[in-house]
């Protein structure tokens, strides 16, 4: 699914670092994930106790794992001398490739039979075709949809130029702003609905890593509406504090409602 595209310079780009560990098979990941819920009091039949609320991806001996010690603000900053628009270009195409990436640890876990609705927390997402017609999908489709439709994107002359002397189109902003909205949901949706297996493959320390950085780039360039990402706001909360113990403790349970989107 992804191109050979250009990541941003090494003391600039959010390495992932390795990835899931030699060795592992499915096998092996569900005896790991079978840990996890053991850990997380989570009854025979997958369902939690009615008096726990807490998301496993907010528990303190996760938020408190990172992969990298970056002062991330310094790697968001528009550089002197640099067009905006590049700057935009060659990071939402390293936030692709690198969301992709994460994404594929755990695809064989989200399936048409696991994830029958394309969800993060209390929100629905459904995807909307080039006519505007709105459909209703798996979350694999949608993730496919997704990641298909931006990997045109991104490879498009026309649109993230390459070449010395082309222009960005007018519509450069929009379209960016539309696959950070993507981009967003994919992430969402790991952390909502596969955390156990990311933490199962020792991956929550990357995926983290990864969160805060496209949620700051996102911000500095006010890419995506507050009201887009306040689903995973008790996350950002925490994984922005300085203690992230304290704030985990403070954190308050998600709402019954299911919205739409």
């Amino acid at each position: 699914m992804l191109g050979d595209l250009a990541p941003l310079s090494p003391d600039r780009a959010l390495s992932l670092g390795g990835g899931p560990k030699p060795g592992f098979s499915c096998k092996m990941v569900l005896q790991a994930v079978g840990r996890v819920l053991r850990k997380s009091k989570t009854k025979p039949n997958g369902k939690k106790p009615a008096s726990e609320e807490k998301k496993l991806y907010l528990e303190p001996e996760y938020t408190r794992v990172r992969v990298s010690d970056f002062e991330f603000k310094q790697l968001v900053t528009l550089p002197q001398e640099i067009d905006l628009n590049e700057w935009l270009a060659s990071n939402i195409t390293t936030f692709f490739n690198h969301i992709n990436l994460q994404y594929s640890t755990i695809s064989e876990f989200c399936t048409a039979e696991t994830c029958q609705t394309m969800a993060a927390c209390n929100t629905q997402y459904y995807w909307y075709d080039e006519r505007g017609k709105k459909i209703k999908c798996t979350a694999p489709q949608y993730i496919d949809f997704v990641m298909s439709s931006v990997q045109k994107l991104v490879t498009d002359e026309d649109v993230f130029p390459t070449k010395y002397g082309r222009e960005f189109p007018s519509s450069f902003e929009s379209l960016v702003k539309k696959i950070s909205r993507y981009l967003f949901h994919v992430m969402a949706h790991i952390y909502s609905a596969h955390f156990k297996e990311i933490a199962a493959l020792e991956l929550h320390g990357h995926l983290n890593t990864l969160f805060i950085h496209f949620l700051l780039f996102v911000r500095e360039f006010n890419l995506l509406d507050p009201k887009e990402t306040a689903i995973l706001d008790d996350l950002s909360d925490i994984l922005f504090s300085e203690d992230s113990r304290e704030a985990a403790g403070a954190t308050g349970g998600a709402q019954n409602h299911v919205k739409e989107r």
